[in-house]
């Protein structure tokens, strides 16, 4: 049984409520800069210290860790994360087209940055598919194989100087994540966390979709033991497709042979894993287990040597100094850091924000962009590629019983004792297999092709999104793609609020809702009221639609009443004065005949049936209106026309003023507003609603305004809005409130006239 509620209260119009309220000024509201400054030195210190609390997260829950309750969760879950780190972080760096090494030093360092600075407390920051294609991309770009082809005397040969290529496009790698890192930050300090907001779910997934299909396409030539030409810019997917698949027959089969049972044993292995989940306190580490096997299969087959399959080589063992990166390049790259920037953010703080709210705390949208983008540029200083969080690490981190950021931790001893002393053991790795472990993480987003089915049933219009997303970034490469997927979500939603649903409300009996009239069958029109809503707010780009969807709402053309009324008038002007002149000519021909009773003529009038019969006098008009004076002479016996002369001329002209122009009054007396939906009004609105007033009051409808916030009445002030003739008591709280003093102010029912021509 649902609860009832009665409310009695005073009908509220903007005016009133304003009093009763008591509102504050703008000056109330928007302190002065002075008293900003006043307050701000007044809680300097206080301030300071939240400050440094939000700047360094680690300062306020680490001193309240409790190592009896969460230490040895969060180490489990560590050391399981960190063995995901060891094979993801080298097969994602041959997706950048960086050495190996260079993937397990993007698992390092920018997660121990991320423990001071991060507020998610199980996402897990290192390596990422789609960021390191996004990095593969620019590093191929500008370091391409061709421009390393060593130099034999006057003669160039095939072969590419790896040395110098890779090293190159380390540096590449590390100016392009340095500015990325930069340019995170300062979103982060400018409080621009909210960028995110602009990756639609439908954009961000059909994204990494279509980058999933980079990816593939990027480790055929691992797979197949092939050597493509990589190209760059649009279509660069299909030219390098059109090329693997010319280079089919040339495909190394010692080399697809180590791809396929490398392929068919981790997807068995996976899906045993995911059978058996929930009876294995942890994962079973499938993909180091594939790596090891495969390691020392190939260390002791001598697959490269007798064989030629390609495998990772040496691996550097200890840490690399920091170096500055090359500034010279930020020029090159300053577009590619951008999208990092944005796109690893977007995946990180969705993800946090799904943790935050399954496990009750709070996630900081800005500290995040600043703990990410500190992550990247320092990280950049020590050779590591862009980063944001793994969904399949941070899983993981967050089923194993990860309770904090020292899970991280944990994670990062991991992958420096397998820098420092375990790399070397990886050299006779095969790439095939690096490329393998990339390729059967990438199920996953393969299955959100099925967003398509999805989407279809739910929203035509995020479809449309995702498949533009999905296109544009096969098509144009990861980068130009995001931006023409942002630009078009974005005109999606400007189409949107061009052509909303315009709607005429009708009143729920008994209660006071208002609902859509065509939609619901049990509600009933307000008589000679029009309730019109817009389904979004009204601004300079559907204004006009919005003017007209009114007008054709109401059934009222504006423009056309108008021009008929005023035709109108004119021509009751014309027989005010034709009436007047006859009535003068008249009075001098009564003046001039003799005095007679009403009985006396009355006989003349009548007919010989004893009906009446009209005489027309010489020059008068068959017209009744012209002849209307002559029934006042059924006032008495007594009355002669010339005592009553003037009497009758006024009287007469007061019957053809109202008789025959009658008031012009349409089915609609009061037309209101609701404006619930607006959450803002700009200057072209303003002005589109004073037409609105102005136009209306020509032919006798009132317009009145409802649901109006704060923010929008204080624009509609400072917009001049107001005046004498449009004031604040046009506006009310609600919809009811307007419709009570309609039917007080106007009543019910209005006389109606008959529809006017075309």
């Amino acid at each position: 049984m649902f609860g009832k509620y009665r409310v009695e209260r005073e009908v509220l119009d903007e005016q009133r409520l304003e009093e009763v309220t008591q509102r504050k000024t703008h000056s109330d509201t928007h302190p002065s800069l002075t008293e900003r400054l006043k307050d701000s030195l007044r809680c300097t210190v206080p301030k300071l210290k939240r400050s440094v609390m939000s700047s360094l997260p680690v300062l306020y829950w680490l001193p309240k860790y409790s190592v009896w309750d969460y230490g040895m969760p969060d180490l489990i879950s560590g050391i399981s994360v960190g063995i995901m780190h060891l094979p993801q972080g080298m097969a994602y760096a041959l997706l950048a087209s960086l050495p190996p090494v260079f993937g397990l030093y993007s698992s390092l360092y920018p997660a121990l940055i991320y423990f001071f600075f991060g507020t998610s407390r199980h996402i897990s920051i290192g390596t990422f598919t789609v960021l390191s294609i996004m990095v593969g991309s620019v590093t191929e770009r500008l370091a391409p194989d061709v421009a390393f082809l060593k130099n034999n005397g006057t003669n160039f040969t095939a072969e590419v100087d790896i040395t110098a290529r890779d090293s190159y496009r380390v540096q590449v790698a590390a100016a392009t994540t340095v500015l990325g890192g930069l340019i995170q930050v300062v979103l982060g300090l400018v409080k621009f966390g909210f960028v995110g907001t602009y990756l639609s779910e439908p954009l961000v997934r059909a994204y990494t979709t279509a980058a999933a299909g980079h990816a593939v396409v990027a480790q055929l030539k691992n797979i197949l033991g092939i050597s493509p030409t990589r190209f760059s810019g649009p279509l660069s997917l299909v030219y390098t497709l059109k090329d693997v698949c010319s280079l089919l027959p040339q495909t190394h089969l010692p080399t697809l042979v180590v791809s396929a049972v490398s392929m068919v044993f981790l997807i068995a292995a996976k899906e045993l894993n995911s059978f058996l989940s929930s009876k294995l306190p942890v994962p079973i580490p499938v993909e180091l287990i594939t790596i090891v096997a495969a390691t020392l299969i190939s260390n002791y087959a001598y697959l490269n040597s007798n064989y030629t399959v390609s495998v990772v080589g040496e691996i550097p063992s200890g840490l690399s100094p920091p170096s500055v990166p090359d500034v010279s390049i930020f020029g090159e790259v300053i577009g590619d850091a951008f999208a990092l920037a944005i796109v690893g953010y977007a995946i990180s703080i969705s993800l946090g924000k799904t943790f935050a709210l399954k496990h009750g705390y709070k996630v900081d949208s800005n500290q995040e962009l600043v703990a990410l983008g500190l992550s990247n540029a320092v990280g950049g200083f020590f050779q590591c590629y862009s980063v944001c969080c793994s969904m399949s690490r941070s899983l993981i981190q967050e089923t194993t019983g990860g309770k904090t950021q020292m899970a991280g931790v944990a994670s990062a001893v991991i992958v420096l004792v397998t820098i420092l002393k375990l790399g070397a053991l990886f050299q006779e790795l095969p790439k095939a297999v690096l490329a393998v472990i990339v390729f059967v993480n990438l199920k996953g987003m393969f299955k959100q092709y099925s967003d398509i089915v999805t989407l279809w049933r739910r929203s035509k219009f995020d479809l449309v999104v995702w498949l533009v997303t999905w296109v544009s970034t096969l098509l144009l490469n990861l980068d130009l793609g995001l931006a023409a997927s942002i630009s078009f979500a974005l005109l999606t939603v400007i189409f949107r609020t061009q052509l909303p649903t315009y709607s005429v409300l009708g009143n729920v009996p008994g209660t006071e809702l208002y609902v859509d009239i065509e939609t619901h069958r049990e509600v009933r029109e307000i008589p000679g009221v029009t309730i019109f809503r817009s389904s979004a707010t009204v601004y300079y780009a559907n204004a006009e639609l919005y003017l007209e969807a009114l007008k054709e709402k109401s059934g009222l053309d504006i423009s056309k009443m108008i021009i008929y009324k005023r035709r109108q008038e004119a021509k009751q002007k014309r027989r005010e004065r034709r009436a007047e002149r006859r009535a003068k000519r008249a009075a001098k021909q009564l003046s001039a005949a003799p005095v007679f009773s009403v009985e006396e003529e009355a006989g003349g009038w009548m007919d010989t049936n004893g009906h009446c019969r009209w005489e027309y006098l010489k020059g008068g008009d068959p017209d009744c209106t012209s002849l209307g004076w002559m029934s006042e002479l059924q006032d008495g016996d007594t009355t002669t026309l010339g005592s009553s002369s003037e009497d009758t001329l006024s009287r007469d002209l007061e019957r053809v003023s109202l008789g025959s122009l009658g008031k012009w009054t349409w089915d609609i007396h009061s037309i209101i507003l609701d404006l619930s939906t607006a959450n803002f009004i700009d200057t072209v609105a303003i002005k589109t609603m004073k037409n609105i007033f102005q136009d209306f009051s020509e032919i006798d409808v009132d317009i009145y305004m409802a649901g109006c916030q704060a923010s929008v009445v204080e624009q509609l002030e400072l917009g001049d809005f107001f005046s004498e003739s449009i004031t604040k008591r046009r506006l009310f709280a609600s919809v009811h409130d307007a419709v009570l003093y309609c039917l007080n102010h106007r009543g019910l029912h209005k006389p109606t006239v008959t529809s006017f021509p075309e």
